[in-house]
């Protein structure tokens, strides 16, 4: 009997945790995304804090408080300037979108040869010539069916704002206490891993600052390239397509989405020069970066293979949503470190052993 009360008590124990811990995911599930961006944002501008501490002599509460405003002013601004910049361009569009309903501009003379295609599109012109107002009835009843699709998107842009301020409500206490989390969490850690949780621990810093700069770093100058081939290529609003082309650059191979999105819209038109210029750009430059910058940025800071992470991005992005673009890379790097250090401990001798032929 008493050799097994111990072990029937450390089953308890096991079970209790286990519950425990079910429990506490279930309740904290839906905040695991703002509490990854609110840690990666964290550990990024973690040596701003840190001065902003010193120069507040201690006072962790208002050095938090003046460190998130900062975060968010960062955040909010860009936000808020392409909000302004939409508005804008909506407002030039509206004009041209009634200039061209009431007269069609002609179609280019490639487009009317291709088979059926240009025969239909041909068609569809005379007839808004004919009675320019069935194309706005048909408008004004395409968004009346597609209303509620619009009022999801409208949803979830408020979904996506209130997470966004989690994410600086969190980001506050992270500042705060963040050091002594910190510390608390390599305690723990090493009650179940030892000292390899050190090690694990610095290959996380070390993969996400490498990830956070190749992608930021890499978008931001597939952003600044993109939109000096519109201005070239005379589109409107260079800057604005420009910036959003840097936010889809943040998806691996997602900038081709952009250019060549404007691209054909200039060959719409009719502008067959700058079109095939702008793709040579997108296709000869800017993508380029993807395979240049991005790898550079990447091996640089951290040791992870760039295929890890290339396969990290992707998988995570698939997996997580956009915070899968710094989770995914991650959990690989971790599974690295781990690998590297067991193969570590294998002898030389063993990697010389030749491969069995068959006979």
């Amino acid at each position: 009997m008493s050799a097994t009360t111990p072990l029937s008590r450390r089953l308890a124990l096991w079970l209790a945790l286990s519950g425990l811990a079910l429990l506490v995911f279930l309740v904290m599930r839906p905040f695991f995304a703002p509490l990854a961006w609110a840690g990666i944002l964290a550990y990024m501008s973690w040596p701003v804090a840190a001065r902003i501490r010193r120069a507040c002599r201690g006072r962790d509460t208002l050095a938090a408080g003046l460190t998130t405003l900062l975060a968010a002013l960062i955040l909010f601004g860009p936000l808020l300037w392409l909000v302004w910049l939409a508005q804008k361009e909506l407002g030039q569009i509206y004009p041209l979108l009634q200039e061209f309903i009431a007269e069609p501009p002609p179609l280019p003379h490639w487009l009317e040869k291709i088979p059926w295609l240009g025969a239909w599109m041909a068609q569809m012109r005379i007839e808004v010539l004919a009675d320019p107002q069935d194309l706005v009835v048909a408008l004004k009843d395409w968004l009346k069916d597609h209303s509620r699709q619009a009022a999801a998107l409208a949803g979830g842009a408020g979904k996506n704002l209130i997470k966004l301020l989690m994410v600086m409500l969190i980001l506050f206490f992270f500042y705060r206490d963040g050091a002594r989390i910190l510390r608390e969490l390599r305690h723990v850690l090493a009650q179940f891993l030892g000292p390899r949780a050190h090690g694990y621990l610095a290959s996380v810093g070390s993969t996400t600052r490498a990830v956070v700069y190749g992608i930021l770093l890499t978008a931001l100058v597939q952003g600044t390239l993109a939109g000096m081939g519109y201005g070239v290529a005379g589109l409107s609003s260079p800057v604005t397509l420009g910036a959003c082309t840097a936010i889809v650059a943040l998806i691996p191979f997602g900038t081709p989405l952009a250019w060549g999105g404007a691209g054909a819209w200039l060959l719409f038109q009719g502008q067959i020069g700058p079109a095939l210029g702008l793709w040579a750009w997108g296709a000869l430059v800017v993508s380029q970066m993807d395979n240049l910058l991005r790898p550079l940025f990447i091996s640089s800071i951290s040791p992870i293979p760039f295929l890890l992470v290339l396969f990290g991005v992707l998988g995570g992005l698939l997996a997580f949503g956009l915070v899968g673009l710094f989770a995914g890379p991650i959990v690989l790097a971790v599974a690295w470190a781990v690998w590297r250090e067991w193969a570590a401990n294998l002898d030389e001798s063993d990697g010389e052993e030749e491969i069995p032929r068959s006979e």
